[in-house]
């Protein structure tokens, strides 16, 4: 299917990320759950750099080192898929650099550096103007732009996830993934489709950066002025059409979520299932508390990289 990974591609995925982690925890989640819907969370929190961006850098970076010479991976990013190139960068031995946006979230800035990527944040507004910063720097000779956003490389890593669910959750009825760049929700749609089509794909975005839903509901790309959001990771206001056509092939029904219902969902998991999430990771219970159905529920955590001021919002411990 256009812009979506197929099963053969993510099983060899999922051999090659198997020596770098293992799958994530699937956790029965008893406090959201009701008298008709069994709630179940898929933590990719537990994740090297605490989200599920590495499993798509990983594979991509090494999927390009098989083809020929990187001398250097770039990205563009607002913090956990730089953080996972940085990740597979360190794990290859290739150098990384990393464009973000101006007053990007600390705490994913501090894992880039800590992970040895040289950072370029300088002049870009939001994730598209990091994006613009890196396709002028990616014409230098051996350089390689890991963009999550268009490589179709990256798409069987988050495919694992769904791969991962049905094993472990068989009888599995709705997956609500949050949708940025949406890599994420084509990888897991593409799996979960081919092997259980039944099975319902609920994507989630921000109301504040709406592009992705606008889209797949006028079936043809509607970018945003802006997208200012908490949830970095759904910041996006310019959608692919090759991407818009593919969430169309695998999304049953899309749902925008509040900036109050996030930080609402971020306390909640952390009060009743003593889980850190931050806005994007959490934005699946927000949709489903917002929008409940029956049956046997997964929740994707995408990620549990949090600033000291979402934090304070949520009601979590600081420092």
């Amino acid at each position: 299917m256009l812009g979506l990974p197929d099963l053969a591609t993510i099983r060899e995925a999922r051999a090659l990320l198997a020596k770098h982690f293992g799958p994530t925890p699937l956790v029965k989640a008893a406090r959201l759950s009701s008298a008709d819907a069994e709630v179940y969370l898929k933590l990719e929190t537990v994740l090297p750099t605490g989200s599920f961006k590495p499993r798509g850098a990983m594979f991509a970076l090494a999927k390009n080192l098989e083809r020929g010479v990187v001398d250097e991976v770039i990205a563009s990013s607002t913090g956990n898929h730089g953080a996972a190139t940085a990740f597979a960068a360190r794990a290859l031995g290739v150098r990384a650099t990393i464009f973000l946006p101006e007053g990007a979230n600390p705490v994913k800035v501090q894992k880039i550096e800590d992970l040895g990527a040289r950072i370029v944040c300088k002049g870009s507004a939001d994730l598209a103007g990091a994006f613009q910063l890196a396709h002028e720097y990616s014409r230098r000779p051996g350089v390689y732009f890991l963009n999550d956003a268009t490589d179709h490389d990256v798409l069987a890593g988050p495919g694992t996830i769904g791969m991962e669910l049905l094993e472990q959750l068989p009888t599995l009825s709705a997956v609500y993934v949050p949708m940025g760049d949406t890599a994420l929700i084509r990888g897991v749609g593409a799996a979960v489709k081919a092997l259980a089509p039944q099975v319902r794909i609920v994507g989630v975005q921000a109301e504040q950066a709406p592009s992705y839903v606008l889209s797949w509901r006028a079936g043809k790309p509607v970018p945003t002025d802006t997208c200012d959001t908490c949830a970095d990771g759904l910041a996006t206001r310019t959608p692919e059409v090759e991407n818009v056509a593919a969430i169309r092939q695998v999304v049953d029904e899309v749902v925008l979520v509040s900036e109050a219902q996030m930080i609402d969902a971020i306390g909640r998991l952390y009060r009743d299932e003593k889980i850190v999430a931050e806005p994007a990771g959490a934005a699946a219970c927000a949709a489903w508390l917002a929008n409940p159905m029956p049956g046997r529920i997964a929740l994707l955590v995408t990620g549990g990289n949090v600033s000291d001021e979402v934090r304070r919002l949520a009601g979590l411990p600081v420092g």
